[in-house]
């Protein structure tokens, strides 16, 4: 996903940067159906290819960057290392953080989805996925997400946007939707 990111603010001159949204390729636990959120399995074969792919499509467009973000987690940090890899530009600064981590699913970490539902009904994990605020037991729901997610955006990531630079952020499903539901 590519996001052309502006300050409503910004004098004519001034200088507004790109910001490119990467999720992770396929991990081992999403090839198996399982909870994953701060968990951390490498990629599969197909999330291999999918991140060089991602690189290829990257590269194809043009796309240049001045520093990359990404979670303190395996599977996104092998994504963003393959497309940049693939992309050529294997020298630029990369921070790695914990806020950009995937939602934490607490008890249901490690979990078959499947098994879930017939242990506390499909109605209910649902609620637990799809819900707003509602968190699984011992975990977070995507406002608690949300909460860790946009401060380090605000205080690290559109510093860099409104200074003109180009941005990749690979992280996760969630971390990527609290921060989409914001930026639109």
């Amino acid at each position: 996903m590519i996001v052309e990111v502006s300050a409503p603010e910004a004098a004519a001159d001034q200088r507004t940067g790109t910001l490119v949204l990467v999720r992770h390729g396929e991990s081992e636990w999403n090839r198996r159906n399982l909870f994953t959120g701060w968990c951390n399995p490498d990629l599969t074969e197909k999330g291999l290819i999918e991140a060089l792919v991602a690189g290829r499509l990257l590269r194809a467009e043009g796309l240049k960057f001045d520093v990359c973000y990404t979670s303190r987690l395996r599977r996104a940090q092998r994504t963003l290392d393959l497309i940049l890899s693939e992309m050529g530009e294997t020298d630029l600064p990369i921070h790695f953080e914990e806020a950009l981590n995937e939602r934490h699913y607490g008890d249901l970490c490690g979990l078959n989805k499947d098994e879930a539902k017939e242990r506390w009904g499909e109605e209910q994990v649902r609620i637990w996925r799809r819900s707003y605020d509602i968190p699984p037991p011992g975990g977070e729901s995507l406002k608690d997400t949300e909460d860790r997610v946009m401060p380090y955006y605000q205080d690290h990531v559109w510093p860099d946007l409104k200074s003109g630079k180009s941005v990749l952020l690979v992280a996760h499903g969630n971390s990527l939707r609290a921060l989409i539901m914001n930026l639109e």
